[in-house]
Formats: C-alpha cells, sequence, structure tokens
C-alpha cells in the first residue's frame, strides 16, 4: 500500500500541474486569437494531437507507477525537486520573453521580429529544454522511473518532429513565431 504522504504529494502535485496546464490553455487560446486576428499561420496541425495525447497520459502514467507499482520518493528528491522547480522557472522566463506571442501551437505573424530576449538570448528552444527536464525530474520526485524514461523518450521523438516544423515556418522568412508555451516553437 502506498503510504499517505505520498499519495499527498502526488495529488499536490498533479493538481498543481493541472493548474497550470489549464492556464497556460487559457493564455494560449487568448494570445492565439490575437495572433490569428494579425494575420498567423498555423503550422504543424498533424502533429498536435500526439503532443496533447503525450502531455495528457503523463499524469496518468505518474499516478499508475504510484499507486500501483508504489514507488516513493527516494534520497535523490531534493535534486529532482530542484530540477523540476528549475524547469517551471526556464519556462515562464520563455513565456514571459514572448509575451503575446506564446502559444501552444505554431503560429507564424507575418512580418513580426523573432524574439530575442530572456532565455532566448541563450537558447534557441529553452521552452522545450524546460519541458523535457520537468518531464523528466517531475516522475523522478516519485521514483516513477518507468515513467521518467518512457515519457521523456516519447516526447524527444515528438520534438524531433516539432522543431523542424518550427525551423521550417521560421525559415520561411514570414516573421515570427509563436513560440507555445509546453512545446513551443522556438523554445
Amino acid at each position: 500500500m502506498t503510504p499517505f504522504p505520498v499519495k499527498w504529494l502526488l495529488a499536490v502535485y498533479l493538481a498543481l500541474t493541472t493548474l497550470q496546464r489549464f492556464g497556460e490553455l487559457a493564455l494560449a487560446r487568448h494570445n492565439g486569437r490575437q495572433l490569428l486576428a494579425r494575420g498567423a499561420r498555423e503550422y504543424g496541425r498533424g502533429h498536435f494531437p500526439v503532443i496533447v495525447a503525450l502531455h495528457t497520459l503523463l499524469p496518468i502514467a505518474l499516478a499508475t507507477e504510484v499507486l500501483v507499482l508504489h514507488t516513493h520518493p527516494g534520497t535523490l528528491a531534493p535534486l529532482w525537486l530542484t530540477v523540476w522547480v528549475g524547469a517551471q522557472a526556464l519556462r515562464y522566463s520563455a513565456v514571459r520573453a514572448l509575451g503575446p506571442y506564446w502559444n501552444v501551437r505554431v503560429l507564424v505573424v507575418p512580418g513580426a521580429p523573432l524574439v530575442r530576449t530572456g532565455p532566448y538570448r541563450w537558447l534557441a528552444h529553452p521552452n522545450y529544454v524546460a519541458v523535457a527536464l520537468e518531464m523528466f525530474a517531475g516522475p523522478m520526485l516519485f521514483g516513477a522511473w518507468r515513467t521518467a524514461v518512457v515519457f521523456s523518450a516519447l516526447n524527444l521523438l515528438v520534438l524531433r518532429i516539432r522543431i523542424r516544423c518550427e525551423d521550417e515556418a521560421l525559415g520561411s522568412g514570414s516573421g515570427a513565431v509563436s513560440r507555445p508555451g509546453r512545446l513551443s516553437a522556438g523554445s
């Protein structure tokens, strides 16, 4: 049986990440409407459902591994928590730098300049770095190494497709790309 504190910690973690995602989706919807009104063109519609599925199944897999396989935080839990918190800081610095261009979809506004502030000064895809760190560190925080490994590997496969799509959109010379919060163009 999974000890109560682990169940409580898992519930808090899942509630927090779920609230984050809903907040990000609301911001993306708001920004997306404005970008489309400015003439943005969307790229990568075909792979977007795969991204949604991956991010929807991750918390289910995590909960299953913790509750059914009885994983629990190990001695490295403080390290994984630090990595997870750092990933949040990196992601939200990317969101802040992109401002009204931030979105979960790849939206290109003709003639708009590329964002080169915040973490984009040093990293081409800071949001993807944040997502990769979060996707590994979150499950590892609970000792759920199977979820961490499987979803990190799947995420890398999806990111190959996503980054290629974004790079092609940027290479079109048609303007700034709306860099999505979870898996972002130029993130």
